[in-house]
């Protein structure tokens, strides 16, 4: 088994508006990356686990977002189903640069 430190370079924060999302294609898997209002960025798995519902169309309020096919919630500081028991969503560390790029790091 071979572990990788690379980083991905996703490109300017700038592309993702302020309560949106945008999926990136890294390593073969989509994740999606939002960025909240607040200006905090999260990266999950890019469907709902549900039923695989595309989380980055969904409704972004406050740090949660909504899957547009069912209506459930996830926190997107921890992952976690929020009133419901669908399983939880796979999470990735992403980062700000200092020259306003988004930084994927390895799972």
């Amino acid at each position: 088994m071979s572990i990788t430190t690379t980083q991905h370079q996703l490109g300017p924060i700038d592309r993702i508006p302020l309560g949106e999302a945008r999926v990136y294609r890294v390593d073969g898997k989509d994740i999606a990356v939002f960025r909240c209002r607040s200006g905090n960025v999260f990266a999950t798995s890019a469907e709902c686990p549900h039923r695989g519902g595309p989380l980055a169309d969904g409704l972004v309020g406050g740090e949660s977002v909504i899957c547009p096919m069912h209506g459930f919630a996830f926190d997107l500081r921890t992952g976690e189903a929020v009133g419901h028991e669908c399983g939880r969503l796979a999470m990735h560390r992403v980062s700000i640069t200092s020259t306003g790029d988004l930084t994927l790091e390895p799972a």
